[in-house]
């Protein structure tokens, strides 16, 4: 199995299961407001749409990716001539799905041809779930049989270094770590020697989550790639954006933040279980053209998934 596919057929059921559970909220609260819409209405009209318009940025689907899906449901009630509001969920589904699909990477590594040790670098702000999705990354990796490394790199706040020791052991995996203060490229050169040296499969490094500007931040990662290219030349092989679903917009600003700031290759969204703004993958997904690759729909270890477009989006649109 590829260290890409964390998920085998035997436990499908349970992940669309969490998916559906975790995207309830937003469900819940993106075709209430559209059902609104369409009351009383059998045409699809500009009157429908300026609802379904709002609904979607209510949804926290962002105002571009809104226009972008509204002027393609215009284009095609124009062409239909009369549109059913009875097929607007269809429509609307079928739209995403083809949002999407054009926002999907074309440069992910291939499963069956992926570099060992394979080094995935963290970056995102505190508090959105870094260590969590670290530690649970973790656990994925293992749970197919890989040998995982972890990398305590964020020296700056001496939480981080405890929390990362804490999944860690909970997970059963080892950790290079050194005291707070300590320069965490060093502590990322140490990490992949030492994998280097026990033949490890997945490196996972964290990183401190802001600095005090931009600058030191972008100074900060640009260093800590030049160090770890020093063991492994083409390392990372993937730079991970932890967001938290649930700020909304706040995730849009930190995306632009952290892809100014280095080379970002895929984006994890947490805590979407939480939140009526699961909208906010479709709009990461759209405006940064950069692949939402996990989504964290609960607190269990299992519940960080790898993202399949087309699973959230039956998930979505299932019994409306």
């Amino acid at each position: 199995m590829g260290i890409l596919n964390i998920f085998s057929s035997d436990n499908k059921d349970e992940s669309n299961s969490s998916l559906d559970q975790g995207l309830a909220k937003t469900k819940e609260n993106l075709f209430k407001r559209i059902s609104r819409a369409v009351a009383g209405k059998s045409k699809v009209d500009d009157e429908v749409l300026d609802e379904l318009e709002e609904s979607l940025i209510a949804a926290d689907v962002g105002v571009e990716t809104t226009l972008r899906i509204i002027e393609r449901i215009q284009k095609r009630a124009a062409e239909e001539k009369y549109l059913n509001t009875s097929e607007l969920n269809y429509i609307l589904k079928y739209e995403i799905l083809g949002l999407l699909a054009e926002n999907t990477s074309k440069n992910q590594a291939d499963p069956n041809n992926i570099p060992k040790p394979y080094v995935i670098m963290v970056v995102g702000v505190n508090g959105v779930g870094k260590t969590t999705t670290i530690g649970k990354l973790a656990y994925m990796f293992k749970s197919q049989g890989k040998k995982v490394l972890l990398g305590a790199a964020d020296t700056f706040r001496a939480a981080a270094v405890e929390q990362l020791s804490i999944w860690a052991d909970r997970v059963d995996v080892p950790i290079v770590k050194q005291q707070m203060g300590a320069d965490p490229a060093a502590v990322a050169f140490d990490t992949l020697s030492s994998a280097k040296s026990n033949d490890v499969d997945v490196v996972i490094i964290d990183t401190a989550g802001r600095l005090h500007n931009k600058v030191n931040l972008m100074n900060e990662l640009s260093k800590i790639r030049r160090v770890m290219q020093k063991v492994i030349p083409d390392a990372p092989h993937e730079v991970l954006l932890v967001l938290d679903g649930s700020t909304g917009q706040n995730a849009f600003a930190q995306a632009r933040e952290f892809t100014l700031a280095t080379d970002v290759t895929a984006i994890a969204l947490t805590k979407l279980d939480g939140t009526a703004k699961g909208g906010v993958v479709l709009g990461i997904s759209d405006q940064f053209k950069i692949p939402v690759k996990y989504i964290g729909v609960g607190e269990k270890m299992t519940d960080l998934q790898i993202f399949d477009r087309v699973a959230f989006v039956e998930s979505l649109f299932r019994n409306v």
